[in-house]
């Protein structure tokens, strides 16, 4: 084949069959389901790795992925392009709102110790800089305006790259109040905006697949955001997700969830907040 003409080969079509299997490893290794209406976006996500590799059919590179050491590191690379999400900085205002109010509650009971928060699914780090700012903003005119942390997990190694680099386009900000990307990103040369490093040493970004919950050394938190993660499970893996989490609750502590990503889960321990804008809940003291 001519050099370039690879480049022009239209998605490769994929059988039935093909597509269970696929569909079968993501779910056993990530939780995550494909469901028909994603299949196209399957189909081109693997096509583009293929390309790169010079695979030209789906049996061959499902054999690269799954075998060995070699395929551990292939399954790695493909796994970022199959988990990228587009996000934003407080990108559901109310549940930001929420929050805020709760830590100035817990602000008025006393610091006892550092609030310590978690975005699971933090995918580029907008989410964990995001409570940061938050934090930041309720502690500014105390006497420890750094007494908080907050941890950032997510299965892409590419994602959390970026997180940790903090630096973001103009239009990732686009629902953040002026005053607040003054006072916490700065201008770089070529018009992005990076995390200035007194926030940027809050925050900490770890490579974790949810599926594995149960080894999460997390405990104790005092506020955990899961936001547009849920969706992609089946309803019984939503349900165990949200259980293991109000587990790693203190006492007090904060869960918000995206809205619409689950519903009728109860949970003994936890008591709705009273805001029908978000989907929240509170652990007993």
């Amino acid at each position: 084949m001519q050099p370039g003409v690879w480049a022009l080969q239209p998605v490769a079509d994929m059988s039935a069959a093909e597509f269970r299997k696929w569909q079968t490893l993501l779910e056993e290794r990530t939780g995550v389901v494909v469901n028909e209406q994603r299949r196209a976006f399957l189909q081109t996500n693997l096509t583009a790795r293929m390309r790169e590799l010079g695979v030209t059919d789906y049996s061959s590179y499902y054999q690269q992925v799954t075998a060995g050491p070699r395929g551990a590191v292939e399954w790695s690379t493909l796994l970022d392009r199959l988990t990228v999400q587009e996000t934003r900085f407080f990108r559901h205002r109310p549940s930001f709102e929420v929050l805020e109010h709760y830590l100035r509650e817990r602000l008025a009971q006393g610091l006892q110790r550092p609030w310590e928060m978690w975005s699971v699914g933090c995918s580029s780090g907008e989410e964990p800089y995001s409570l940061a700012i938050t934090a930041a903003e309720v502690l500014r005119e105390t006497e420890q305006p750094a007494h908080f942390g907050v941890t950032g997990t997510d299965i892409s190694l590419n994602a959390l790259s970026k997180a940790r680099d903090g630096q973001y386009s103009a239009r990732r900000l686009d629902q953040m109040d002026e005053d607040l990307s003054r006072r916490y990103f700065l201008t770089q040369p070529d018009g992005r905006l990076k995390i200035m490093p007194s926030l940027a040493a809050r925050v900490c970004c770890a490579r974790l697949n949810v599926l594995e919950l149960a080894k999460a050394p997390m405990s104790g938190m005092d506020v955990i955001f899961c936001q547009n993660l849920l969706i992609y499970f089946r309803r019984w893996r939503r349900r165990e997700i949200l259980n293991r989490l109000a587990e790693r609750l203190a006492p007090g502590g904060l869960l918000v969830v995206g809205v619409g990503e689950v519903v009728g889960w109860q949970h003994p321990e936890l008591i709705p907040v009273a805001d029908e804008r978000v989907l929240a809940f509170t652990r007993k003291g």
